[in-house]
């Protein structure tokens, strides 16, 4: 079941990314530019970076759309995407891709000054992947790896940089998932990095980093008293939008067992009530 697990997990990876970030390139155009696309959670945290320059373009999610109508035939979702491209507060473009299993389709750019609209192409990759990635919130770059590094670097805006190291995996199989979700139900993006766990591999370990607007920066989540809890840790966190609850969830010899929390005051996690779900 494990190595069943750790295999799912890998080819997700690696099948999302094919590997991201997708680097592609013009078609048809007597000048050919490329430029490397970046992207995470349902399209956000996403920038693009043209060849030849050092500065990236900000995006804004404009569409996400997953057109699920051919599971019954055993085909696979596919999930379109479209962005606006920010300089300075204004959009001057837009961007957009079909992502499906294995590939991309219907890429495409369109620049506002006049109109034009590029289709694109996905560039082959035959470099082996090395599992390095990137997202852009909240104007702060984040760089990371799933595979085989451990290093977190945020480059805040004015060249402030915080680098951490994140919990080592104890299996060269395993590899590194981020999410990007409001956490805290305050309307800011928080990202996430989670691993399984080093004992059976059931279940996620999660390190939570939330966005405070306030200071602009993130600041990582801390652990909330696990003294009524079932859990320990926080394992494969989920989050319930409508009630504003915030889940983990982890198995204790053949029980899974769910723990309820609210955020208090100051993001501190307080335990409401556990549920025993099988």
């Amino acid at each position: 079941m494990k190595t069943i697990i750790v295999c799912i997990l890998l080819m997700l990876v690696i099948n999302h990314s094919h590997a991201q970030p997708y680097t592609l390139k013009s078609v048809g155009e007597a000048k050919e530019f490329r430029l490397k696309i970046y992207f995470g959670t349902r399209g956000k945290g996403a920038f693009v970076q043209y060849a030849g320059q050092k500065g990236i373009l900000a995006l804004s999610l404009k569409k996400y759309a997953v057109d699920s109508s051919e599971r019954k035939s055993g085909q696979p979702d596919f999930t379109t995407y479209v962005w606006d491209e920010i300089v300075n507060g204004k959009i001057t473009g837009s961007y957009g891709l079909t992502e499906g299993l294995r590939e991309i389709s219907d890429i495409w750019y369109w620049r506002k000054k006049d109109g034009k609209r590029f289709s694109l192409k996905d560039v082959e990759d035959k470099a082996p992947y090395t599992g390095s990635n990137k997202h852009l919130l909240h104007g702060v770059l984040l760089s990371f790896n799933h595979l085989n590094n451990d290093q977190l670097n945020f480059d805040y805006p004015g060249g402030i940089k915080k680098n951490i190291q994140l919990p080592s995996y104890d299996s060269p199989d395993y590899v590194r998932q981020s999410n990007i979700i409001d956490y805290n139900f305050d309307g800011y993006d928080d990202v996430s990095f989670s691993i399984p766990d080093g004992g059976m591999g059931v279940y996620q370990i999660f390190n939570i980093w939330l966005y405070n607007p306030k200071i602009k920066r993130f600041e990582e989540l801390k652990e909330p008293d696990y003294t009524k809890s079932n859990c320990t840790g926080l394992c494969n966190v989920s989050v319930d939008r409508k009630h504003k609850l915030f889940l983990t969830s982890c198995r204790g010899a053949a029980t899974w067992w769910q723990d309820v929390y609210r955020f208090g005051s100051n993001n501190k996690l307080v335990w409401i009530k556990s549920n025993k779900l099988n």
